[in-house]
């Protein structure tokens, strides 16, 4: 599959490609011991210990797209994970990865153009 996501078939079971530009955002989960005499000790949190967002736009499409996408993230409540596939060099240039969606947002564009954007945050699951 290309970069995007599919979402589910009463949402039209559209292949979804996002703008160019997708933006992803890690950071180390770690747990620190600080001593008295200013050393300390560092640990990683966890086996999967890099928290990863990312924040994905879908700029000047039909009302119609902007729906399904924005209904098919609604639907998944915050709490239902989908796939979503990312560029990785290091996995035949694709990788795909579990994720939520942590909030989103559409506008209108112009002349039935609209704009979403939304926030995905990497989960770890089987």
């Amino acid at each position: 599959m290309a970069i995007g996501f599919t979402t589910s078939v009463a949402f039209g079971s559209r292949a979804v490609l996002p703008d160019k530009g997708l933006s992803r955002q890690s950071q180390p989960k770690v747990l620190v011991a600080k001593f008295g005499d200013g050393y300390e000790q560092r640990i990683a949190d966890g086996i999967n210990s890099i928290e990863e967002t990312f924040n994905i736009s879908f700029a000047n499409r039909i009302k119609e797209e902007i729906d399904d996408i924005t209904g098919y993230l609604a639907s998944l409540k915050g709490a239902s994970s989908f796939s979503l596939t990312i560029p990785d060099s290091n996995n035949a240039g694709e990788l795909a990865i579990k994720v939520v969606c942590e909030s989103y947002s559409q506008n209108y564009t112009y002349n039935g153009f609209y704009t979403a954007t939304a926030v995905l945050r990497r989960v770890y699951e089987a």
